[in-house]
């Protein structure tokens, strides 16, 4: 359950939440992102307040202003790298070209891998189709929920790294992590516990966002 807690995320602002266990990092994020609603307070989402829209309607501006990239990529066997990316895109009704595709997919390096299945990519390669295909939309804000949690330490710093680039320039990334290299890569790292927002660090080291979580225990 999260507590009294305000905050705003600038443009082009890459924040990261961190935590120890059950302090309510995840249910912040859904939060944020329209996934969870709010018995108390508002959640202003691009400017728009999600507490005074029905669910049809939040799932509208989901679907055209944010992206959500989770700790599981949510990638179908079936399906190639280039159908992958697209399927969110076609499930929308939107028409994507294959021009589109190809240049978010040199965005987030994975060139020459159009057609691989995704038994052929390794872990790092998988979590960043799901970054291109949530790219694909355009989104002015990125929630990303564990996204290196599975990954070794190599693979991690390289989907953090590619988060850092999206986030320089319009569009706002906003991360959970249990990681503290991952969280000292982030402009901002806000400290959760007990469902309340304990501090907030400016650019720390991954020393002192392991010691805040630690102190947050």
């Amino acid at each position: 359950m999260l507590n009294d807690i305000t905050l705003q995320v600038g443009e082009g602002e890459f924040v990261s939440i961190v935590g120890p266990s059950g302090s309510g990092k995840s249910t912040l994020l859904y939060c944020l992102g329209g996934l969870e609603r709010v018995s108390a307070g508002t959640v202003s989402l691009t400017g728009i307040d999600l507490t005074q829209l029905r669910a049809a309607a939040i799932a509208k501006l989901r679907r055209d202003q944010v992206g959500f990239i989770f700790q599981s990529c949510n990638l179908i066997p079936a399906l190639d790298v280039r159908e992958n990316v697209e399927l969110q895109a076609r499930l929308a009704g939107r028409e994507v070209s294959k021009r589109e595709i190809d240049a978010v997919l040199l965005d987030v390096g994975l060139e020459g891998l159009h057609e691989a299945r995704p038994e052929r990519l390794s872990g790092g390669q998988q979590q960043r189709v799901a970054v291109a295909r949530a790219l694909l939309s355009r989104p002015r804000i990125l929630f990303a929920d564990e996204p290196t949690g599975a990954l070794d330490a190599v693979a991690g710093a390289g989907v953090m790294g590619l988060l850092r680039r999206v986030a320089d320039g319009r569009r706002s990334v906003v991360v959970v992590t249990h990681d503290p290299e991952a969280a000292a890569r982030t402009d901002r790292v806000l400290v959760l516990r007990g469902g309340q927002l304990h501090r907030e660090l400016i650019r720390p080291s991954a020393r002192q966002v392991f010691e805040a979580v630690e102190r947050a225990a």
